[in-house]
């Protein structure tokens, strides 16, 4: 296809930055099957010296901020180097919940409720919250991996919890009770659907990173005419949020089996019990064949000064 190296570009400055060293360790280590990979890790939000737009491919293994929220993204367009996934405008979307609920809403996709606000602020009041009462679970809007999430149940445990939240914007999101289910996306199609079974607790990153503290299911049985609900609404979402190359999907599925999106992920974690991998199996994927298709279209768009001036 062309001499590009792939560089893969993991670590960061933010909570995550243990899951995405493993995420991008994970990654080389299935890429160098079939390619040249550089692997950059970086402790700040800037680009790596050494990357080259005339040899280099960019694979973001970056979670949570700076790497998912466009910044990294801006970076490497101005630079002129090409990358996998999606750009700045549709990474700085998706990174912000609500917001991209707003968007997929719009898009006529049911979403789950929630309310957005910015502390310090009084305790919510108000028709919108008692819509949401009495359990809720509560998230930094802008931030990944779960990091942050708390299941809360009933109106006086958030009263005790609201005076030890950090300043921010935060969702307060209606509890669902039913199923968890992600499907990936890979190059704008569907791939299979994951359920998510947490053991004793919610699915928050304690629960996503240690082996044994969830069961997974995939294929998940499900309805086929939900989960030809759920597969529109996760192409719906994909689109009007702008993404490109590959996302993971999330959604929560009630006792009367309907479909609730939460949120997309641009750039979801690629370890041993990462979600993409285990939808991508399900349409017979293996991990390198994964990541190798994630990069591809990178490649596609890869296209070095020398190449541009002889065209």
């Amino acid at each position: 296809m062309n001499d590009a190296r792939i560089a893969v570009i993991c670590g960061g400055s933010n909570e995550e930055r243990e899951v995405s060293l493993s995420t991008g360790k994970a990654v080389a280590e299935a890429l160098r099957v079939n390619f040249e990979v550089d692997v950059f890790e970086i402790k700040s939000d800037e680009l790596p010296p050494g990357l080259d737009p005339e040899r280099h491919v960019v694979f973001p293994a970056l979670h949570g901020s700076f790497g998912e929220d466009g910044g990294l993204q801006n970076l490497l367009e101005d630079a002129g180097i090409a990358y996998a996934g999606t750009g700045p405008e549709g990474s700085r979307l998706c990174f912000a919940k609500q917001e991209t609920k707003n968007a997929v809403l719009a898009a006529g996709v049911r979403v789950a409720p929630g309310m957005l606000f910015t502390l310090p602020c009084p305790f919510p009041e108000g028709e919108t919250f008692r819509a949401l009462a009495p359990s809720f679970f509560l998230k930094p809007d802008r931030q990944g991996s779960s990091v942050g999430l708390s299941e809360v149940v009933g109106v006086e445990q958030l009263r005790l919890l609201w005076g030890e939240l950090k300043p921010g914007e935060w969702l307060l999101e209606k509890r669902i009770m039913g199923r968890e289910i992600t499907v990936g996306m890979l190059n704008g199609k569907d791939l299979g659907l994951v359920e998510i079974r947490p053991r004793g607790g919610s699915y928050d990153y304690r629960h996503k990173y240690t082996k044994g503290l969830t069961e997974y299911l995939f294929p998940a049985k499900i309805n086929g005419v939900v989960e030809n609900e759920i597969r529109a609404a996760a192409r719906a979402a994909y689109t009007v949020c702008d993404c490109r190359d590959f996302a993971r999907i999330d959604f929560m599925l009630n006792a009367e089996e309907e479909s609730f999106f939460l949120e997309i992920n641009t750039l979801p974690g690629l370890t041993a019990t990462s979600l993409l991998p285990m939808s991508a199996s399900c349409n017979g994927i293996n991990f390198p064949k994964l990541v190798g298709e994630m990069v591809a279209p990178a490649l596609r768009r890869f296209q070095p000064l020398e190449a541009i001036i002889k065209s």
